[in-house]
């Protein structure tokens, strides 16, 4: 072959390359751009009318009986009102610029990195994500895109993307652009544009927004759903402290200007538009958006069929503004009435059917549209203080477990227990009463605080807030941060939630995840989607889900903290319980018939304290009056026993097998297997002189005695005994004096830290309080400033000498209880504890409690 030829072959080949070349740059070319709109219009939008944004069918959300409660409008229409740029506060501009595009007024239009990132993962066979996208990629993928091309997550939509921002960059001034992009983004809550943004969460024009309420809509922007402030608060606040802190680090506020906003307190409002069950309706937008995607919904044309009862919503919202306004009027009685009434602004309510799961009411507030009450918050999804509404969970946990029951009999009786930080917590109860021996029928019942802290300690904190998340609370995550105070509503939960988890409860033991949505449909019939069944798996035992409500639907063991014939008594079979915080910010009542469960919110939605509103007279009513509408008509459903559970005669005092001298008797039901085979030794038939009122010898003349029954309380309960006036069982006829003060013998103060283990359970000290910090007031004289010091022997111990010591010096000795006496504080640091010797000789010795006492 000659040279010649094979040059001529050389060229043909390079002809036919470059002509592929041409060729596929052409295609790629046409591929990219043939079809993208043009920008030739008096502005950007012009373009987005290719896609008829107008002509998107509406979506219509229906009650369960197919009644319409809200008609969605398509995206740019309804709720959408531009604006001018003048007319958004530069501090909201700033606040968008910080979080979504820093380099907004420099960059080109198009962040080159996260296009050359696209290419990569193309060519790897990644996935395309649009992270990094400026301000006008993001203007363009949402207004100039088809909805079906928008949401793609391909090579091809990420250049295309690019390629639009590059153009309008090169068409518009970057304010235009800013303008634009602020009157078309989606803020949630059905607001496209700032203008709709700010009606619909603060009810207020653009123009009147501050800094806090700029960084909040501005953090929306990412993901609106998830942001939700009506919905969830407090993601909305963390989103919040990230655009503030974005802004100072970009220089446009100051870092005192970001903590100013941080802590300002927001008021939530919307303008009235024509809706039902606002609150339910957009919870379930919110729940559709994580559901179907944003793109769908955009898309329209979609028939919502849902679970609320609309008569049912409107019942539950009538009753509680009318249980507010006699707050506010105090009953129409004046008398020992606050002035202004209770300042009780706000309440919520929801209500689930325990069987399916479904949400047949919610009502998030008396008023979404009223900006006095920050209407728009729903109150059924915030997190509040439970109170004591919580208790249940603590007690099931405990029955769940076998080693308690609702006969066990606990000491109602001043106890003090050392928090993690090494700090003395005395809980008290709701009177500041205590009630000395009571069964745990009647502490949770009567909602005595005291106790249901002595079980949460004796099952632990782990176990019950594990309990409470397979319940389907999802609050109780950092288990550092709660400690025995959970059990008293020392954490935040929500409404909603805290009601699925009393639905289980009502139907024997089965997670309830609360269902909105039965159907949804597209504009041709054709199902979309439909959730997963609102019941769970048994996450209880269902005869300790009967006990629970068998405890609180007892109408006679809530009598000594509630009452009779109180808001908690329906005219069916209903368990119910109340929750009060101390500050009363907030007070609940979480109730259930077989049929229906219902939570009841009552409070302010700012956090202010209302004032005398306890759970049984604030959120007590609305949920006896919603109850009883509710039910009306239909048939009487009692609590079905189930199999496995034991009918018992116990002691009412006790708990235990009653023996021949117990003079009270209760039926109990126990978890079979766990029923007491102990007999009751609190009640003793003694021997009395009665000439000396001691107890009688051998040479008591027989004519001189009687016998009587007396109540032997354990040793920690004699403080109680003594204050209450309970005949005390008298000494027998030799016993010797207590010896104190100086007159104590100096006895081996064996400390605890020698002999540990070596009786601390046969010997407690019950004051002082561990870890407790006492100051000494000036203006008593020090010697009337004095600390009780007390020990007791554990039931069935027998000491023949106690001693009291402080900082290893002999306090007091004692040959026979009570072992108590006065200290005179003094400043510093001290330590305390006893010392006991049995009759055989052998020694016992309390745990040591530390106390500090300041001038």
């Amino acid at each position: 072959m000659t040279s010649h030829v094979r040059h001529r072959r050389l060229w043909l080949a390079l002809g036919v390359l470059l002509s592929l070349v041409l060729v596929t740059g052409a295609a790629a070319a046409y591929w990219l751009l043939a079809d993208l709109p043009r920008l030739d219009g008096p502005n950007a939008a012009h373009a987005a009318t290719l896609y008829g944004y107008a002509a998107a069918p509406s979506s219509k959300i229906y009650d369960r009986y197919g009644r319409l409660l809200y008609e969605m409008p398509p995206p740019q229409t309804g709720l959408h009102s531009p604006v001018a740029l003048e007319d958004v506060p530069l501090a909201l501009r700033q606040a968008l610029i910080a979080t979504e595009d820093a380099t907004f007024y420099e960059n080109p239009g198009v962040d080159g990195r996260a296009i050359l990132r696209a290419v990569w993962l193309n060519l790897r066979g990644g996935e395309i994500v649009s992270g990094g996208s400026t301000l006008t990629q993001q203007l363009a993928r949402n207004l100039l895109l088809s909805p079906e091309e928008r949401y793609e997550r391909t090579l091809a939509r990420k250049l295309r993307e690019a390629i639009l921002a590059w153009r309008i960059d090169r068409h518009y001034s970057k304010d235009e652009v800013l303008e634009l992009y602020l009157n078309e983004i989606y803020f949630g809550n059905m607001a496209y544009g700032i203008e709709a943004a700010a009606q619909a969460y603060f009810g207020k024009p653009a123009r009147d927004l501050d800094l806090a309420e700029s960084a909040l809509l501005a953090g929306l922007a990412q993901a609106p759903a998830y942001y939700n402030p009506l919905e969830n608060l407090e993601a909305a606040k963390e989103r919040q402290a990230v655009v503030l802190d974005l802004m100072v680090k970009q220089g446009f506020i100051s870092e005192e200007q970001a903590r100013l906003a941080g802590k300002e307190k927001l008021y939530f409002a919307s303008v009235p538009f024509d809706i039902h069950a606002p609150h339910f309706v957009m919870y379930v937008r919110t729940k559709l958006e994580r559901e179907l995607g944003l793109e769908r919904l955009e898309r329209g044309g979609l028939q919502i069929y849902t679970t609320l009862d609309l008569d049912l919503n409107e019942t539950a919202r009538d009753i509680i503004r009318y249980r507010l306004s006699r707050l506010a009027e105090c009953g129409g009685q004046r008398t020992n009435c606050p002035p202004g009434g209770h300042n009780v602004r706000n309440a919520a309510l929801v209500a689930l059917d325990p069987r399916t799961g479904e949400i047949l009411a919610m009502v998030g507030s008396p008023d979404y549209f009223s900006a006095r009450i920050d209407g728009a918050v729903n109150g059924t999804t915030a997190l509040r203080q439970p109170g004591s509404s919580i208790k249940p969970i603590t007690y099931a946990t405990a029955f769940a477990a076998g080693e308690l029951s609702p006969a066990t009999m606990m000491l109602d009786v001043h106890t003090s227990f050392l928090t993690a930080e090494g700090t003395a917590y005395v809980p008290t109860n709701y009177d500041l009463q205590f009630r000395g021996p009571v069964r745990l029928r009647e502490a949770l019942a009567s909602s005595y605080n005291l106790i249901a802290v002595k079980v949460l300690d004796a099952v632990g904190v782990e176990a019950m807030t594990g309990l409470a998340r397979r319940l389907g609370i999802s609050t109780f995550d950092e288990l550092e941060k709660l400690g025995l105070a959970v059990t008293l509503g020392g954490g935040e939960v929500r409404l909603l939630e805290e009601t699925g988890a009393y639905a289980a409860f009502a139907n024997g033991g089965y997670a309830i995840h609360p269902v909105a949505i039965r159907r949804v449909e597209d504009e041709e019939g054709r199902l979309l989607w439909s959730p997963q069944p609102g019941v769970g798996a048994r996450v209880l035992d269902e005869r300790v889900a009967y006990l629970i409500g068998d405890v609180l639907s007892d109408e006679e063991a809530r009598i000594p903290s509630f009452g009779e014939g109180s808001d908690l008594e329906l005219s069916r079979p209903a368990a119910v319980k109340t929750g009060t915080t101390t500050d009363y910010r907030d007070n609940w009542t979480v109730g259930y018939t077989p049929e229906l469960v219902a939570g009841v919110w009552v409070g302010n939605a700012d956090n202010e304290p209302m004032l005398e509103t306890s759970g049984l007279s604030g959120a007590a009513p609305i949920w006896h009056d919603f109850m009883e509408m509710a039910l009306k008509g239909q048939p009487v459903q009692a609590f079905q026993r189930p199999a496995g559970l034991v009918e018992v005669e116990v002691c009412a005092l006790s708990g235990l097998l009653p023996g021949p001298d117990c003079p009270h008797r209760v039926k109990e039901l126990f978890v079979e297997g766990t029923e007491p085979t102990e007999m009751c030794t609190m009640h003793q038939r003694v021997a009395i002189d009665r000439a000396t009122g001691l107890r009688a010898t051998a040479l008591t003349p027989a004519e001189r005695i009687v016998e009587r029954v007396y109540t032997i309380l354990p040793p920690e309960a004699q403080d109680w005994a003594e204050a209450q006036g309970i005949l005390e069982l008298p000494p027998p006829t030799n016993a010797g004096a207590p010896a104190s003060g100086s007159g104590a013998q100096q006895t081996d103060p064996g400390s605890p830290a020698q002999h540990r283990g070596s009786g601390a359970q046969e010997l407690t000290l019950s004051s002082p309080d561990p870890g407790s910090i006492y100051l000494l007031d000036g203006g008593l004289p020090r010697d009337a400033q004095r600390l009780p010091v007390v020990a007791y022997a554990a039931a069935g111990v027998s000491l023949r000498e106690v001693t009291l010591f402080v900082d290893g010096q002999p306090l007091a000795q004692f040959d026979m209880p009570p072992y108590k006496t006065l200290w005179p504080l003094e400043p510093g640091a001290h330590r305390f504890w006893a010392v006991g010797l049995r009759h055989d000789g052998e020694r016992v010795v309390s745990d040591e409690v530390r106390i500090i006492v300041r001038d």
